[in-house]
């Protein structure tokens, strides 16, 4: 008989299905894994150390810059931390508009990830479906902050400025008459929260679209049901957070265990699965975009029936006004002070977490009493998924390591940071 022995491939990082700078060594015994040896690194920017040598609020665009799909999240995380060492309140209208935004990161993260999942899996049509909606809420973040990804838009005591009461609308163009550009801006002749209003509307009926493509189609089962099964135990020995926990059946949600902002004044339900396999963690994310729908729409009737602020009185931390900092010398300073050499935090230390799409995501900041942190550490939920992708993979065939790296659904900025 001829001996047979494992032969060790590459898997990216260049790989379409790496889902990022991912290099996967796999030692395969046929078609069979027999181990998987993930190396990271290849994204590296330092962000925790580039957060020590400047001052609070010029890191913020560092955290949408971690995981580039859950923008608005990370950054909520950071400002939260700094809030807590300053011990400063935040008006009851910002932290309404945080969690709108909050959730609507949250269905940004789970488009994208549906879309590519499919993907890679491949099933063609669902991510032109999911991008066809995610548009809408790219529009909705550069309405507010001016840009459709990176949007800095989160501030210490709120948030940069009040939602807007005018939504951007079309232009006719070369490519779309008249009619064409009345029928695109439909939606768009009242203000955000009116647009925002009739996106979560409709929304939960693209979603049965995406179910009727994938939820009970034959050969996406065969792709996801059975593989990369965790149990509810080993789930949480691992570090899992976020669908990754709850795909295993743990209903662990920071939003409901250890509220923040105004979720507790909210009502929602928090998704688990049973099996804890990559189709469980499918239908997890699916419910959850629901229930995002669900909490923007009672966040979006709260924000039309008050006026009140959107960031904090404190203008050592926030800056004055327009009209303050041009009429009065003081607010003149305070914004000259705060934008120059920004403000001091009080010596202490915080860990600070909130419920991003892929999961916990945490920040640990020691101030010395200077304007910039003396430590930063990141918590980045993907980091403890992408470390069980061995144990996930094992004895599975090659085609099913797309479908785990799909499933724990994967960004490298945060984990290679």
């Amino acid at each position: 008989m001829s001996e047979y022995k494992n032969f060790t491939m590459n898997f990216g990082p260049q790989h379409p299905a790496a889902h990022g700078v991912l290099r996967l060594i796999l030692e395969m015994d046929g078609e069979v894994i027999r181990s998987a040896d993930p190396h990271i690194g290849l994204l590296h920017r330092a962000t925790e150390k580039l957060a020590e040598s400047k001052p609070y609020n010029q890191n913020i665009g560092y955290m949408d810059r971690l995981d580039y799909v859950s923008m608005m999240c990370n950054e909520h995380a950071y400002v939260l931390a700094i809030e807590n060492l300053l011990k400063l309140d935040v008006p009851e209208r910002a932290q309404y508009i945080r969690v709108m935004y909050d959730e609507i990161t949250r269905i940004l993260n789970h488009l994208l990830w549906l879309g590519a999942h499919a993907l890679d899996i491949g099933a063609m049509s669902v991510f032109l479906y999911a991008f066809r909606e995610r548009e809408d809420l790219m529009d909705c973040y550069e309405a507010v902050s001016g840009t459709r990804m990176h949007a800095t838009y989160y501030r210490p005591g709120g948030v940069a400025k009040d939602l807007p009461t005018v939504m951007p609308k079309f232009m006719i163009n070369k490519n779309h008459n008249l009619e064409q550009i009345e029928k695109l801006n439909y939606n768009r002749e009242g203000t955000l929260l009116d647009f925002i209003d009739s996106f979560v509307d409709r929304f939960p009926k693209n979603v049965d679209e995406y179910e009727n493509l994938l939820t009970e189609n034959r050969i996406w089962k065969q792709r996801t049901v059975g593989i990369g099964v965790v149990s509810p135990e080993r789930a949480v020995e691992l570090g899992f957070t976020g669908p990754m926990l709850r795909g295993s059946g743990i209903s662990w949600d920071l939003r409901k265990k250890e509220p923040y902002e105004v979720y507790k004044k909210l009502k929602f339900d928090i998704p688990i699965g049973t099996e804890g396999d990559s189709y469980d963690r499918y239908l997890v994310r699916i419910h959850e975009m629901r229930e995002s729908a669900n909490i923007i729409k009672q966040c979006c009737d709260w924000l039309k029936n008050d006026s009140g602020n959107y960031i904090s009185s404190n203008t050592k931390i926030a800056p004055p006004s327009r009209d303050d900092m041009k009429d009065n010398m003081e607010s003149l300073i305070h914004h000259f002070k705060l934008f120059s050499e920004g403000y001091c935090v009080p010596e202490g230390e915080t860990y600070t977490a909130v419920e991003a799409p892929k999961g916990e995501f945490g920040v640990y900041m020691i101030s010395d009493g200077a304007n910039k942190p003396y430590r930063l550490k990141i918590r980045a939920p993907g980091f403890p998924h992408l470390a069980a992708l061995n144990e996930m993979s094992k004895g599975h065939m090659l085609s099913d390591v797309v479908t785990i790296i799909g499933t724990q659904d994967i960004v490298f900025g945060e984990i290679d940071r």
